[in-house]
């Protein structure tokens, strides 16, 4: 996709910039640590605890922001690596939700969970013939 949008990086644009780091594509749009910090949050938010979800996008947000202060990417980079990410995101659960319907049921009587994580539920016991 970065080289599709072929954007020079800031420290290209503007020489007289110097970055904190270099990287290795001269192209800045979209900013891969943004989105990949994004898509983890999404994904990891889905099965983490209630108080662990505004941890995880502080945290991607923090990530994609560092790309801005070590001058490899516009603030622009990291919304559209944000934006992004939290679409492969949803694309991953949406994914794994359709896997997880499809699952058959194992030989012992037990269906698939509903959620990842959850206790196989067991089937009602038939009720008595006669």
């Amino acid at each position: 996709m970065k080289l599709l949008t072929d954007r020079p990086r800031p420290y290209v644009a503007h020489p007289e910039q110097q970055p904190l780091a270099h990287a290795t594509l001269d192209v800045s749009l979209p900013s891969g640590h943004a989105a990949t910090s994004f898509a983890a949050a999404v994904v990891l938010a889905r099965f983490a605890p209630r108080w662990a979800v505004a941890p995880l996008f502080v945290v991607a947000a923090l990530v994609a922001w560092s790309r801005v202060y070590v001058g490899v990417h516009y603030p622009s980079d990291i919304l559209a690596g944000a934006l992004l990410g939290v679409a492969v995101g949803l694309l991953v659960l949406a994914a794994q939700r359709r896997r997880w319907r499809r699952r058959p049921a194992d030989a012992g009587g037990a269906t698939a969970p509903r959620r990842p994580g959850g206790a196989l539920r067991r089937r009602p016991p038939a009720p008595p013939r006669g």
